[in-house]
């Protein structure tokens, strides 16, 4: 039986903690736990060689592995776009695979992205495209294609990953930031900004390819919100965000960033 734990959106620099000495406790933790696999879905710095050294020093000193991708957050500095796309590091599990060893099991990652399609706000892809420039944090992120193509890009490599897992006969667990399900997204009758905010949350295509090659488990991440796992057929869904807690928010349940990491903390078993 392998011990799977999975968390997201940490966002280390933005809640003010003490990187090292977090990482000492989280290692205990895992330890402790017998944790053979922590899997990060994005955000833990608004930096991506920053959230690298973390995973690889926390990969350093624990028995389990621990594998990650990249959320926005993680992309907003020190990184490219082909440099998110052509790293090939062990932690960075952006388009490649691990298959668990002595089980059926396979973990896939993949950052994802966004099409605007998880948001009701009657707008074209063009003023939804405007918006996103104006007053969206991935403002910043620069991309050689339109948010459309990217998550084109995104789907057919995860296609590509899924089929082979099914030529091999292997059962999946897929890991992705962006929100893959409408089932998770929150509309407001009367907040056009919250509205058009939700067509930077992810794509609704990513479920139902998932649920096409009935994928097992999937982590993903993004939103700040404390939703029970769903199923969906043989998929089921954790969203595992630890949040923000700083002057302007706060989506903590608990009282301090360790106890807030334990209690969103999921583990699972793969058998």
């Amino acid at each position: 039986m392998i011990k799977v734990a999975m968390s997201s959106d940490n966002h280390f620099d933005i809640n003010h903690i003490d990187i090292a000495e977090m990482m000492q406790q989280q290692a205990k933790f895992l330890e402790d736990n017998k944790i053979d696999y922590y899997l990060i879905a994005g955000d833990l710095f608004n930096d991506f060689q920053q959230s690298l050294n973390y995973v690889e020093q926390l990969d350093q000193l624990i028995n389990g592995k621990v594998r990650f991708i990249a959320g926005n957050h993680d992309m907003l500095r020190n990184v490219s776009y082909e440099a998110l796309e052509s790293t090939r590091q062990t932690n960075y599990l952006h388009d490649q695979s691990e298959d668990v060893k002595g089980t059926k099991w396979r973990l896939i990652g993949n950052n994802g992205w966004y099409d605007y399609s998880l948001s009701k706000q009657q707008a074209t892809t063009q003023q939804f495209a405007s918006w996103k420039n104006a007053y969206w944090v991935d403002q910043t992120i620069k991309q050689p294609v339109s948010d459309i193509e990217r998550m084109k890009i995104v789907l057919h490599q995860v296609e590509a990953q899924l089929k082979r897992a099914q030529d091999d006969q292997k059962k999946v667990l897929f890991m992705t930031h962006f929100v893959p399900k409408k089932d998770f997204i929150i509309d407001s009758p009367d907040n056009r900004m919250w509205n058009m905010s939700n067509a930077m949350m992810g794509s609704y295509k990513m479920g139902e390819l998932l649920e096409k090659y009935h994928v097992n488990h999937v982590l993903f991440g993004h939103l700040h919100i404390h939703p029970n796992p769903l199923r969906i057929g043989q998929t089921t869904y954790y969203n595992q965000a630890v949040g923000y807690r700083n002057n302007h928010t706060n989506e903590w349940l608990e009282d301090n960033f360790y106890d807030q990491w334990r209690r969103r903390l999921k583990i699972i078993s793969l058998e």
